[in-house]
């Protein structure tokens, strides 16, 4: 069993997330760097685990979440299909059976909301984990005169939370929002998409999703 351990301490992998780090940088898109990519496959895990599913598609989901954003290096467009197929690359040279990198490839090619769907467990968690994380400490550029709508909307998130209450079956993601910042309508405005696809991946893991803003529920 290829391990996150593994997976983290891997050369080729640390190398082409820092390199594709650095070209989002250089275009103006928020960090896709390790703290990111270390959550968001914490997280995947998490879901998984708290619904009760077994530890192998816990380890996948975990191994899904850090390696979900490697295609950044080749381009951010399409970077979910192409970083399922450098995945498939690396998963391989470190002898992960054929069956276990599928579900993690399909994963990787189905997290972006652009193109993606939950077509299974692994893809859900992760879809899930990774549109979750919306926070200021997102932001890499430093002159707030010249935010646009992305980064204005992440400065203005203070704290984002995934709930999950296995027993009623409900996957809560709560967001504190400075107003004066960002008008939640805004938040909506960008990430309308992206909720919809958090719903959909909730209701494959047989659970409904909540979002709550400044302690209202809108979804």
């Amino acid at each position: 069993m290829v391990t996150i351990e593994e997976i983290r301490a891997n050369d080729i992998v640390t190398d082409l997330i820092k390199t594709g780090n650095r070209h989002l940088e250089m275009i103006g898109f928020t960090d896709h760097g390790t703290v990111h990519l270390a959550l968001v496959s914490k997280l995947s895990r998490e879901i998984l685990f708290r619904l009760g599913y077994d530890k192998k598609l816990c380890d996948l989901a975990e191994i899904a979440g850090y390696l979900h954003d490697i295609g950044n290096v080749i381009n951010r467009n399409g970077h979910s299909q192409s970083g399922a197929l450098i995945s498939m690359e690396i998963l391989k040279r470190l002898g992960m059976p054929d069956d276990e990198a599928a579900i993690i490839i399909a994963a990787i090619g189905n997290h972006d909301e652009g193109s993606g769907h939950p077509i299974s467990e692994v893809a859900a968690a992760l879809i899930l984990a990774d549109k979750s994380h919306v926070h200021r400490n997102r932001v890499r550029n430093t002159d707030v005169a010249t935010y646009d709508i992305h980064d204005r909307v992440n400065y203005a998130v203070e704290s984002s939370i995934v709930n999950i209450d296995e027993k009623n079956k409900i996957i809560a993601m709560e967001l504190t929002i400075d107003t004066e910042i960002c008008p939640v309508m805004e938040y909506f405005e960008i990430f309308l998409h992206r909720m919809l696809l958090c719903r959909r991946a909730a209701g494959f893991l047989d659970c409904e999703f909540e979002l709550m803003i400044n302690g209202v529920k809108l979804l």
